[in-house]
Parts: C-alpha cells; structure tokens; sequence
C-alpha cells in the first residue's frame, strides 16, 4: 500500500500522525466511559420486582422458594427445609443433610470420595456429585454409582427443637 504522506511536507505528516493519535485515544475513551455507564450502579429496577419477589445478585427476581426463618444460632438447618426423600447441601459447613424417611435425619461430608468435589444437590433419594457423575444413597451415603468407590462419611447429628444440630 502507498504511504499516503509520501511526498508532503515533514510537518504535514507529523500533523496527521498526531491527529490520528488523538482520534484513537478520544475513541478509546469514549468507549471506555460507556462501557462503564452499561455497568450502572445496580440500583436501576430496585424495587421493580413486584410484591413478595426477592432479588439475587444481579437485582433479577429470584425463582427460589421462599424458605422458612433462618435457623437457631448453631443450626445445620430447619427440620422444614430438609424434604423427605431429599436434603440440603450447606456449602459453608461442608456438609449435606438428607431425610431419607420422615422423622430421620442424615449428614455426611459434601467431599465425594472419588476426587473431593463437593457434592451440590439430593434427588429422590440419591446425593449427586456434579464432577464426575458419581451418586450416593441419601440413607447412609453409600455408593450407588461410580467412580466413587468408597461412601460419604458421615457425620452425627440430632433435632433441636425444629432445628437440625451436629451431635
């Protein structure tokens, strides 16, 4: 390609070099600042949801059910909130308790003994391990599927009142 500058004036190159420079940086910025402005502060529709909707994170209404009260101080969770036949994950105390049967309650390590994935959810009886497929009995956490050789272990717990405690 032709140097378009080929045969002007020294003066004149520079010039255009530099207003070609200043164009390129006036746009970067200008992208920039309204790339910045798509951010917003994140109080745009707060308070948009409607009635009784909670919001996550990103301020979009949450599909999550709403829960019973919070817990006793030292809780694992509320007896309400651990269906039978299924169970809770509570990711912060590495630990997922089930109710295999009504009136029985189960605990094991969220740590799935094939690579140490957490464990993330309980399904008709089953806890599942997202990483590698295995899955294990919600009742005493053996195997059902590999590769997972080994069980959850367990850990001990009881009801408090309508609270579920480690033991």
């Amino acid at each position: 390609m032709p140097d378009p500058d080929q045969g002007r004036p020294e003066e004149h190159a520079t010039s255009r070099r530099r207003l070609m420079t200043g164009a390129g940086a006036v746009g970067v910025g200008v992208l920039g600042a309204a790339a910045l402005a798509a951010c917003g502060t994140g109080d745009e529709g707060a308070g948009t949801a409607g009635p009784g909707a909670s919001t996550g994170p990103s301020g979009t209404p949450s599909q999550a059910p709403p829960s019973s009260p919070p817990a006793a101080e030292g809780a694992l969770a509320k007896v309400a909130d651990v269906p039978v036949g299924g169970g809770k994950v509570i990711k912060d105390q590495q630990i997922v308790v089930t109710q295999p049967e009504e009136g029985t309650f189960k605990a094991f390590a969220t740590v799935c003994t094939h690579k140490g994935c957490d464990v993330d959810r309980v399904e008709d009886g089953t806890v599942f391990c997202p990483c590698h497929g295995s899955a294990f009995s919600a009742a005493d956490g053996s195997v059902e599927r590999g590769p997972a050789k080994r069980p959850l272990s367990e850990q001990a717990v009881k009801v408090e009142g309508d609270s579920i405690v480690k033991a």
